[in-house]
C-alpha cells in the first residue's frame, strides 16, 4: 500500500473513532497528488475505513467542474454535477463525497473535513463570523452558510483563492457556518497540530458545561414508553425506541424554554438523522401524558407526513424513535450533540439554528436522502425489529434460540443470572447484528424485583417488548428415596413458579402496547419439555414442574387472549450437545448415569446411546428446531394455549 494512502487511513480512523470530532460516521478525508484524488466514498465510516472505502478520481476530469456552466435549475444542476463526478471517478463502484470538488480545489495534499462539537458550537452561534476573526485572524477563512453541493464549492473556491491572492497560499483552515471545518496540509502530522490549535482556542473561550453525569431513567417509563412506541408504530411500521438521560439532557428537558434552544436543527447532519421537527412532552400524570402524546404524534404525522424521530420528555429524558435499534443509537448521539453545541454557543452570543429554507433544501436533497438511506442499515427476517427477551440465554438452548432469532432480525435481551457468561454472550451476539442489537441484563427469574428491572432495561433500550421466551430452567434428577425437599423446591421454583412471575411481568407491558395498537399481538412462549407431556422416571421434580407449566400456559392463554397476547409452550426433545446434557461434571448424562436411570449403563456414552435410540428421527433437538417452532407461534394469530412438541417423534400427541 502507498505510504500516503496508509497515512490517510490512519488519520481517518483516528478522528473517525473520536466522538468529539465525528458523530454518526460523518465527515470525509482525502489525499491527492498531481493526477489523482482519493476521497472517502459515501456509505463508509471513517472509524473503520480501509483502502476500499475511498473513491479514486481523475483530477484532470474533476477540474472541468470549476470551468463548466451548469443549469440554473437547482435539481438539474446537482444532477449534472453528480454525473461529472461519476465521469471523473476511476473506481466506478464507489460514490465519491459530494464535497469532492472542494477537496480538489485546495492546494494541500491531505484534507480532513469533520464536524467537531467544539467547532460546531462556534459555527452554530450568533457571533460565529466575528468570533472566528478574533480567534484565528488570517489563519482561517470563514464561509457564511451556503447550501451544500455545487454552490458551496463555488463559494469556498472564491474565498480560498482570494485568501491565496492576499497571503500567497491557500488557507489551512476553512470554517463553514452551521456545517463544520476543513483542515488541510501536506502532512498528516500538520493536520493533527492544526486541529489541536483550533479546538484549544475554542475551548479556551468556552464556559465549562455542567458535568455530563449519567442519570437513571425513572421507573415510570414502563407505563409510558411502550404506549408511545405503538402510537408511532401505527403510522409507519413497528418502531424501536431508546431512552437516554443525563444531567445535560435533563437540563434541556426541564422546560419548554430550555427545549426551545435545540428545537430547530443547527447542521445538515441533525436533519439527516433526526429530521427537523421534534416533540416535547411536559411532565404530568401518566394518563394525561399519554393523552397529550397521542394528540401530538397524530398531529405531527398529519402535518409532516412522517413519524417523529425525537421526543423529549420532562423528567424522563431524550427518546429516539428509529426504524431499527442502530438508528436509535445514531439519533441519540446526534441530538445530544446538538445539546452540547447549544451549550457551547452560549459563549459566542447564543445558538444560531438553520433557517426554514435551508432546512427544506437539506430535507429534500437527493445526496442527503442517499446518505440517510445508507446510514439506516437494515435487518431482515421473520421477527424484524421485534424485541425478544430470552431467559436463561447465556448458554445452551437459550443462547442458541437467541442467536437464531437475532439472525431473523430481532432485538435480543439476554436475561440470565450468570453475569460473566451472559455479558460474553451478548457481546458475541452484538457482533452478529445488522441494524438490530443485543444486550445482557442480569436476571433472577425467581425474584420479582429482578424481573421488574429486566422489563425496565428492555423498555429503556428498545421501547417495549414483543416476545417473552421463558427458557430458564433447572434439573435435579433423583427418585423418591434420593430427592431432597430442598432440591424439589428449587426445581419447582425455577421451572414452575418463575414462569408465573415472568408472565406477570411481561404481560403488563404487552397489555399496554396492545391497547394502543389495534390488531397487534404479543407472544409469551415457555420452553417446556417432552417431560411436560409424559412422565419421566427418577425425574419427577422436573417433569412435575413442566406438567404444571402446560397447565399455566393454558390458563394464562385464556386470561390474556382478550389483550391479544398469545401464550404457548414448546416441548423440545433432548439437546444432547448443550451443557444441560453434556457438561462432564453435572450434565444430565452424568446425572442419569449416577442415578441409575438407564439400567445396565456403565458409561456416559451408554446413556447417550440409550436416549438416542428412542428418537425415531435419530437426532437430538437443536435450538434451530425450537426456533422454527417459536417463529411459527409468533407468525400465526390463531394458536394459543398450545403445547407444541419438537421431539423428533419421541413423544407424539394423541
Amino acid at each position: 500500500m502507498d505510504t500516503n494512502i496508509k497515512q490517510l487511513i490512519e488519520i481517518s480512523r483516528k478522528y473517525g473513532s473520536d466522538s468529539r470530532y465525528v458523530i454518526a460516521g460523518g465527515g470525509n478525508t482525502s489525499y491527492k497528488n498531481g493526477d489523482r484524488l482519493w476521497v472517502k466514498a459515501s456509505g463508509h465510516a471513517l472509524a473503520t475505513i480501509t483502502e476500499e472505502g475511498f473513491a479514486v478520481l481523475d483530477r484532470s476530469k474533476l477540474n472541468v467542474i470549476s470551468e463548466r456552466r451548469y443549469s440554473g435549475d437547482t435539481a438539474a444542476r446537482e444532477e449534472e454535477v453528480k454525473n461529472d463526478l461519476a465521469a471523473a471517478c476511476i473506481t466506478k463502484d464507489r460514490r465519491p463525497s459530494v464535497e469532492t470538488s472542494m477537496h480538489n480545489a485546495i492546494d494541500y495534499a491531505f484534507i480532513v473535513h469533520l464536524h467537531p462539537t467544539a467547532v460546531n458550537g462556534l459555527m452554530c452561534s450568533k457571533n460565529a463570523e466575528a468570533e472566528t476573526a478574533n480567534l484565528f485572524g488570517d489563519d482561517a477563512v470563514y464561509i457564511p452558510y451556503t447550501d451544500p453541493g455545487y454552490v458551496l464549492f463555488l463559494e469556498v473556491e472564491k474565498r480560498i483563492n482570494a485568501h491565496k491572492e492576499k497571503n500567497g497560499k491557500h488557507p489551512h483552515i476553512v470554517l463553514l457556518q452551521n456545517h463544520g471545518i476543513f483542515v488541510s496540509a501536506d502532512t498528516t502530522n500538520e493536520i493533527e497540530t492544526l486541529y489541536e490549535k483550533v479546538i484549544g482556542k475554542i475551548e479556551g473561550k468556552t464556559v465549562a458545561a455542567e458535568p455530563d453525569s449519567a442519570e437513571p431513567v425513572c421507573d415510570s417509563v414502563q407505563d409510558v414508553i411502550p404506549a408511545i412506541r405503538m402510537m408511532i408504530s401505527r403510522h409507519g411500521g413497528l418502531k424501536t425506541l431508546k431512552i437516554r438521560n443525563n444531567s445535560r439532557i435533563g437540563k434541556f428537558a426541564s422546560s419548554e424554554t430550555e427545549f426551545a434552544k435545540t428545537a430547530t436543527p443547527f447542521t445538515p447532519d441533525a436533519i439527516v438523522y433526526c429530521k427537523s421537527k421534534y416533540i416535547y412532552l411536559a411532565h404530568g400524570d401518566t394518563e394525561s401524558l399519554l393523552e397529550k402524546a397521542q394528540r401530538e404524534i397524530d398531529a405531527y404525522v398529519e402535518k409532516n407526513g412522517y413519524t417523529p424521530r425525537v421526543i423529549v420528555i420532562e423528567g424522563t429524558g431524550l427518546v429516539a424513535v428509529g426504524d431499527n435499534a442502530a438508528g436509535c443509537d445514531i439519533i441519540l448521539d446526534v441530538y445530544e450533540d446538538m445539546m452540547k453545541v447549544a451549550e457551547i454557543a452560549q459563549s459566542f452570543g447564543g445558538e444560531h439554528p438553520m433557517t426554514g429554507r435551508q432546512i427544506d433544501f437539506i430535507d429534500n436533497w437527493e445526496v442527503e436522502n442517499y446518505r440517510r438511506k445508507v446510514s439506516a442499515g437494515s435487518a431482515s427476517g421473520r421477527v424484524e425489529n421485534k424485541t425478544v427477551i430470552v431467559t436463561g440465554a447465556a448458554q445452551g438452548f437459550g443462547e442458541g434460540i437467541a442467536e437464531c432469532l437475532l439472525k431473523e432480525g430481532a432485538n435480543i435481551v439476554v436475561a440470565d443470572l450468570n453475569d460473566a457468561v451472559g455479558h460474553a454472550t451478548a457481546e458475541r451476539l452484538l457482533g452478529l447484528c445488522k441494524s438490530n442489537r443485543a444486550i445482557f441484563v442480569k436476571t433472577n427469574v425467581a425474584d420479582t424485583a429482578s424481573l421488574r428491572n429486566l422489563i425496565h432495561e428492555t423498555v429503556c433500550n428498545f421501547g417495549g417488548l414483543d416476545v417473552f421466551i421463558s427458557n430458564a430452567g433447572v434439573l435435579r434428577a433423583g427418585g423418591l428415596e434420593d430427592m431432597t425437599p430442598e432440591n424439589f423446591e428449587f426445581v419447582t421454583k425455577i421451572n414452575y413458579s418463575a414462569y408465573f412471575y415472568c408472565t406477570q411481568a411481561a404481560s403488563r407491558v404487552m397489555k399496554l402496547q396492545n391497547k394502543y395498537a389495534p390488531g397487534y399481538y404479543g407472544d409469551i412462549i415457555q420452553i417446556n419439555s417432552k417431560s411436560g407431556l409424559r412422565g419421566s422416571k427418577a425425574n419427577f421434580a422436573y417433569a412435575g414442574g413442566k406438567f404444571g407449566g402446560i397447565g399455566l400456559t393454558q390458563s394464562f392463554a385464556l386470561e390474556l387472549a382478550p389483550f391479544r397476547i398469545k401464550v404457548n409452550a414448546i416441548c423440545p426433545g433432548n439437546f444432547y450437545e448443550g451443557p444441560l446434557w453434556s457438561n462432564p461434571e453435572n450434565g444430565l448424562f452424568m446425572q442419569y448415569l449416577q442415578a441409575g436411570k438407564v439400567p445396565g449403563a456403565k458409561t456416559v456414552e451408554d446413556v447417550r446411546k440409550y436416549y438416542m435410540s428412542q428418537v425415531p428421527m435419530n437426532k437430538g433437538t437443536s435450538p434451530e428446531d425450537v426456533t422454527k417452532a417459536a417463529l411459527y407461534l409468533i407468525d400465526q394469530t390463531c394458536e394459543t394455549g398450545q403445547a407444541l412438541p419438537v421431539t423428533g417423534g419421541q413423544v407424539m400427541i394423541n
